[in-house]
């Protein structure tokens, strides 16, 4: 039986562009949700146990130990995990090929040296681990159905396999130079059985597929093993059929072990807009990046009113938050959610931000799109303009009562701004800079007034507060004032001083009750941290920008992958993982410290 779940940060990710899975160090696939990244999960032992469903496949001698080495095929997603034992040396093979039909995970066994009795332990639950499914034996193939769902397992060689309710299992002997294959297959439990694949052959053509995608990167500069693994990490959380990008692949991994910030991250919120496009953009991934600007022109689409701080893979809008009584929490964190009542939320920064993610893809090259464009972003300016000046729920997505937050207002300037520098640009268009131009100087004016504390020499995170906020670190980023601007420096080191832990950020204080409507605290924010390093940076702060930037390299775990939050004190990550805001915030500080070394 597979012990309980591993840290966050022994999982390594597989996927094929429509869904992904996390494999533990132990050898054990914990978590699986099939056919979609927001579909309920079949293997779910990572918020629950491994009654909640599993698949370990590792030497048998080593029931529950983690392997020797891992490592990621050079620049594929493909997972190679190394067990040495008293027997000899055995490797497995891991990886999710992009799908013709239907969902697959390939599992290949290879014999390195010795002889190594190997262990396949197989527990599939439907429904986040709730629902255990009818098991039988069809044509040497063991079956699971539940419902709409039927998974398909079947090994090359055949291998003896015993199969229950309970699980399937069987042990097995690969000599070196030996490989047993077993291939996982979700279809749709109605529909006749699906059709086999060499996965041999599937292996070949997804690293040939991978490696292609990496060739396409510009970034050659020294952080490119870093920079290629995080592109990958996103790539691989991008919906293929939609465009959309995933937060991240899972639900509910804790932000505190133990409590109850457990939030679901399996949908695309619109803020990840402009600096998914940038890091995209940057490193020459055009076709992503326009099919990120397709998805999101979709989602944006209608009344300005009705606009939601995120959507599901296809755009959808409902996205009700209901807990799982059933599961106890990764770590015992309670509860574990489905859904996401943020939904709901006004956040007025993602207005700027569709504006300005938009702005960047025109101003990148990126083949114009539809004509409704323009006037979707006009009308977004429109809704600002009348709005702007409200309190709202912020970036944060607090759950406390609404407040004038700074970044938010901001962010009514970058709509602002970068109307106006596309109509300076294309006088040709609909609108009148004019009227954005105040709107612009308006809003200035207000955060500068409002937003900054003279005393302390920094801006804080609302109006009216002593608290604040490391999305402050974005202003230069934002072009509202320079990175040299003594507001600026002050609030950088005003952040580092109040909200830094062992050189680390936090998003704001927690101390002293819940600021944001939550109880319990939370780790330093990685994404926060890259901030710091990107306003060092601009305030002409290179060394030191440097010297963080690469102490965050050293927190990705052993396969390059960074969680979304981090504490420094137990070294463990948290929350959901892996996140695709910090892996956006690697490329992006890379990027921009090759930029500022080279110029």
């Amino acid at each position: 039986m597979a012990p309980v779940p591993l840290p966050i940060e022994q999982y390594a990710l597989i996927g094929d562009f429509q869904t992904a899975a996390l494999v533990g160090r132990n050898g054990s696939v914990d978590w699986l949700c099939l056919p979609r990244f927001d579909s309920g999960a079949c293997f779910a032992a990572l918020l629950g146990g491994p009654e909640n469903g599993h698949w370990r496949l590792a030497p048998a001698a080593a029931p529950e130990g983690c392997c020797t080495r891992r490592a990621y095929a050079a620049d594929s997603l493909v997972l190679e995990t190394c067990w040495e034992t008293g027997d000899g040396t055995v490797k497995v093979v891991d990886f999710m090929p992009q799908r013709v039909t239907a969902p697959e995970v390939v599992r290949i066994v290879e014999g390195l040296t010795g002889s190594v009795v190997m262990e396949s332990a197989l527990r599939l639950r439907f429904d986040y681990g709730r629902v255990a499914p009818w098991v039988y034996e069809a044509d040497g193939q063991h079956v699971a159905v539940a419902g709409p769902d039927s998974v398909w397992l079947r090994s090359r060689p055949a291998v003896a396999t015993r199969g229950a309710r309970s699980g399937i299992g069987s042990y097995f002997a690969v000599r070196a130079g030996e490989r047993v294959a077993f291939t996982l297959t979700w279809h749709p439990s109605h529909l006749e059985r699906p059709p086999e694949t060499d996965p041999y052959e599937t292996l070949a053509r997804t690293l040939k597929g991978w490696r292609q995608w990496t060739a396409r990167c510009r970034y050659d500069g020294p952080y490119r093993d870093a920079v290629v693994r995080s592109l990958i990490t996103l790539k691989a959380l991008i919906y293929r059929p939609t465009g959309g990008i995933v937060a991240a692949p899972t639900t509910s991994l804790p932000e505190e072990p133990g409590g109850v910030r457990n939030w679901d991250y399996r949908y695309c919120w619109l803020r990840d807009a402009t600096m998914t496009l940038g890091a995209l953009l940057s490193a020459g991934y055009v076709e992503e990046a326009a099919s990120w600007r397709s998805w999101l022109l979709r989602a944006a689409a209608g009344d300005p009113e009705d606009l939601q701080i995120m959507y599901g893979l296809a755009g959808e809008r409902r996205l009700p938050e209901t807990e799982l009584p059933w599961l106890s929490g990764h770590v015992d964190s309670r509860p574990v959610r489905v859904g996401n009542a943020a939904v709901d939320q006004l956040q007025l920064d993602v207005y700027g931000e569709v504006v300005n993610a938009l702005h960047v893809a025109r101003t990148s090259g990126i083949p114009a799109p539809q004509p409704h464009a323009w006037r979707l972003q006009l009308s977004l300016l429109a809704f600002l303009e009348a709005h702007w000046r409200e309190p709202d729920e912020g970036l944060w997505e607090v759950r406390g009562p609404r407040r004038h937050f700074v970044h938010s207002k901001v962010m009514a300037w970058v709509a602002a701004d970068r109307a106006v520098r596309t109509l300076e640009a294309r006088p040709e268009l609909e609108g009148d800079p004019e009227r954005w131009r105040r709107m612009r100087d308006e809003v200035h004016r207000d955060v500068c007034d409002r937003g900054f504390d003279s005393a302390r020499g920094t801006f804080t995170q609302a109006y009216g507060s002593t608290d604040l906020d490391a999305a402050t670190l974005l202003i230069p980023q934002l072009g509202f004032l320079p990175g040299d601007d003594p507001r600026v420096t002050g609030t950088v080191d005003a952040v580092r001083a109040a909200l830094s832990h062992d050189g680390l950020v936090r998003r704001y204080s927690t101390a002293g009750g819940p600021a944001d409507g939550v109880p319990g605290t939370e780790g330093t924010f990685l994404i926060c941290s890259f901030w710091l390093a990107d306003a060092l940076r601009l305030a002409g702060r290179i060394d030191e920008a440097t010297a963080l930037f690469e102490r965050l390299l050293r927190l990705r775990n052993d396969v390059g992958l960074l969680a979304e939050e981090y504490d420094p004190l137990t070294r463990r990550h948290l929350g959901n993982f892996p996140q695709a805001f910090s892996h956006i915030g690697l490329v992006a500080t890379a990027l921009g410290l090759e930029h500022a070394v080279r110029y």
